[in-house]
């Protein structure tokens, strides 16, 4: 065979090959198909959805496993609550998908390995909303209502005490049980057991977070009126706050200032509000310095916690009373952003062994 007809023979075997390496491969095709199907799934609320206000839901597609007619997505689900969230909440999903008549289709849609569920994962879901919240209920939560009530006086208290822009909105989760609730902080039940309701949320400047307030059902069934009234106070006030408070705010401040905040108004004493630093400093145990980080971790002495909580809060009580509220909320604004010292030169005049110290008179003077 000449070299030149043999070349010709060549040629269009090699064009053949280069257009096939250009065309959709089956596997492309299916993957494709696999992601508007997960796309369809997006403009198809979960029936445990019904009557809560879910906007732009939808899955950004991490990976896709396929394994012939069945298929695993990850994805990472995001969402707003309309008119309660400011910036998307998120959830890290698995989707198990089949195909069916030729099409794919979701069969289960489950929190990722490792990812915390959804209130709505557990069940059918509730809904109650009030003039200044939105009370999220699991199956066998207690009274959603009186909740929602609650909340709407604990946001204007909030507002009142810390007078800066926020939503003015807050969210309530209320599991179905003590188990439930660690299920969604991902915690255990006995490091919650005994709590009202705890905050969830990122911390740091930029749109305000998607912040939860999650009740135990168990604490809030122990608390009196006054204790729930404390409690949704407190927790609203760190919604309030989120936006001011990053990884530099003591937690003695943040903590303080939701006890402050809650407390403000009433006619709680220094001796009926701290009860375990009370008994310390009749024994002659007055602190030595503010509440360190470490003290506020639960799950540990509860009555060594409940004295720091209580510290914290004579503490921003102490400075409202001396240096003013609005100096208290500076504070506040300047220790998210500055180091401490800085923030309380710049806020009160004073530094921390002079605030360590006024703090520790009036704990001898206000618990004896």
């Amino acid at each position: 065979m000449l070299p030149g007809r043999r070349l010709v023979r060549v040629l269009p075997l090699l064009l053949c090959v280069l257009l096939a390496g250009c065309a959709v491969r089956p596997a492309d095709t299916a993957e494709r198909d696999v992601r508007r199907a997960v796309a369809a799934w997006s403009r198809t609320a979960p029936a445990q959805l019904s009557g809560i206000p879910a906007e732009d839901w939808a899955y950004e597609v991490a990976s896709v496993r396929r394994d012939g007619v069945r298929a695993l997505v990850r994805a990472e689900l995001r969402y707003r609550l309309a008119g309660y969230d400011a910036a998307p909440a998120g959830s890290a999903r698995a989707l198990d998908l089949v195909m069916d008549g030729g099409s794919w289709r979701v069969r289960a849609d489950r929190p990722a390995p490792g990812a915390l569920p959804q209130l709505w994962d557990q069940g059918p879901v509730s809904v109650v909303r009030g003039e200044h919240s939105l009370v999220l209920g699991g199956s066998g939560a207690p009274d959603l209502a009186a909740i929602a009530a609650e909340a709407d006086r604990a946001v204007p208290a909030a507002s009142s005490a810390w007078p800066k822009p926020w939503a003015g909105r807050v969210v309530v989760l209320v599991p179905g049980s003590l188990e439930r609730m660690a299920e969604l902080l991902g915690g255990t039940a006995d490091a919650y057991r005994g709590l009202g309701a705890v905050t969830t949320g990122r911390v740091g400047a930029g749109p305000a977070p998607a912040d939860r307030v999650v009740v135990n059902p168990e604490g809030w069934a122990e608390l009196g009126g006054a204790g729930r009234r404390i409690v949704l106070a407190h927790e609203v006030t760190h919604v309030a706050t989120r936006a001011a408070t990053t990884a530099t705010t003591p937690l003695w401040l943040s903590e303080g200032f939701a006890d402050w905040a809650a407390y403000r108004g009433g006619s709680t004493t220094p001796a009926q509000g701290a009860p375990a630093l009370g008994r310390a400093v009749r024994r002659g145990e007055v602190p030595g310095g503010l509440p360190p980080a470490e003290a506020f971790a639960f799950g540990g002495d509860p009555d060594a916690v409940a004295r720091a909580y209580e510290g914290a809060w004579l503490a921003c009580r102490l400075i409202a009373d001396r240096w003013g509220e609005a100096a208290l909320v500076r504070l506040y604004e300047r220790a998210g952003r500055e180091p401490l010292p800085v923030a309380l030169d710049g806020a009160l005049g004073v530094d921390l062994p002079g605030l360590t110290r006024a703090w520790q008179e009036a704990l001898r003077e206000q618990l004896r």
